[in-house]
């Protein structure tokens, strides 16, 4: 039995009319006669009753419908499937943080291009907030963040990791000598920063104001290079995630100077819309990254 005459079945059924169904199915009607008593033969039953120019289908009709259905159903469901599986295509569009693309995205995103290489990938750097809303409104199929905890009813947030932030400054610089620093500690400092909107930053200055303090922000980059250049010639101290520091510690170009404070946590998450459909290269993604935490 051809599995075509189950679908040509089910689109009589559905039109309850040979002469409609074959226009859609863009057979003459005499071929879909010839399927649906081919039906009747393997099945040794009748499947339509005729009146005059109407057809309804039989009791046994209306089992077999019920069966096609759930086959041509799984069918497709496995089509779908093994195409998706054996080469996606297509495109992902993933927004993060400048410090998550440079420092932790890449090796992700070489583990995809080999797994599918005609997947296409368009990363686009941002500040947290901007990227949240581009998951919104549809820019993204998903973002990256670094920053607190979101809890939106219209967004999934799953919090990979706490990001580790930390106070840098040139090697020499006099709070390198201290074993704890507080708040109260970077009276009169020069802070580099990122720019405004950046999640960190932004947790920063609050709590500097919160608790009084004066610096001097005489610098703001929207590059994590400058702002370790500065740095290291003695500009100034900034926060940043070690991720983004680590190479420079160890080569002695920065220091990181014994800085923490409870209200200046972020989280590494991943963040989609609720109602995004997870096609196979997206949940290939999440599996990279949920795996590799």
């Amino acid at each position: 039995m051809d599995i075509y005459y189950l679908r040509t079945f089910r689109e009589v059924a559905r039109q309850q009319s040979f002469t409609r169904a074959a226009e859609i199915l863009g057979y003459a009607q005499s071929s879909v006669t010839t399927q649906i008593q081919r039906l009747e033969e393997e099945f040794q039953t009748s499947l339509f009753e005729r009146y005059g120019r109407k057809i309804k289908l039989t009791d046994s009709g209306e089992e077999l419908l019920h069966y096609s259905s759930q086959i041509l159903a799984l069918l497709d469901e496995v089509k779908e499937n093994l195409s998706e599986q054996t080469q996606l295509t297509g495109l992902l569009t993933i927004g993060t943080v400048e410090s998550l693309a440079a420092f932790y995205l890449p090796p992700h995103l070489q583990a995809l291009r080999r797994m599918h290489p005609r997947l296409k990938l368009f990363l686009q750097p941002g500040i947290c907030r901007d990227l949240v809303q581009g998951i919104k409104n549809g820019t993204y199929d998903i973002a990256i963040i670094m920053d607190r905890q979101h809890n939106d009813p219209d967004l999934i947030c799953h919090v990979l990791t706490e990001e580790q932030l930390v106070l840098i400054g040139n090697p020499h610089h006099p709070l390198a000598s201290l074993e704890q620093i507080s708040v109260h500690d970077l009276e009169g400092e020069t802070m580099i920063v990122t720019e405004e909107g950046c999640s960190y930053r932004d947790m920063l200055e609050r709590v500097i104001q919160q608790n009084g303090v004066k610096t001097e922000l005489s610098y703001e980059f929207g590059s994590l290079e400058a702002i370790k250049q500065c740095v290291s010639y003695g500009l100034g101290v900034s926060i940043l995630p070690k991720l983004a520091v680590i190479e420079e510690v160890k080569q002695g170009k920065l220091s990181i100077l014994p800085f923490t404070h409870p209200d200046i946590r972020v989280f590494r998450q991943i963040v989609y819309h609720r109602k995004k459909r997870i096609s196979k290269a997206f949940q290939c993604f999440l599996d990279l990254l949920e795996g590799n935490r």
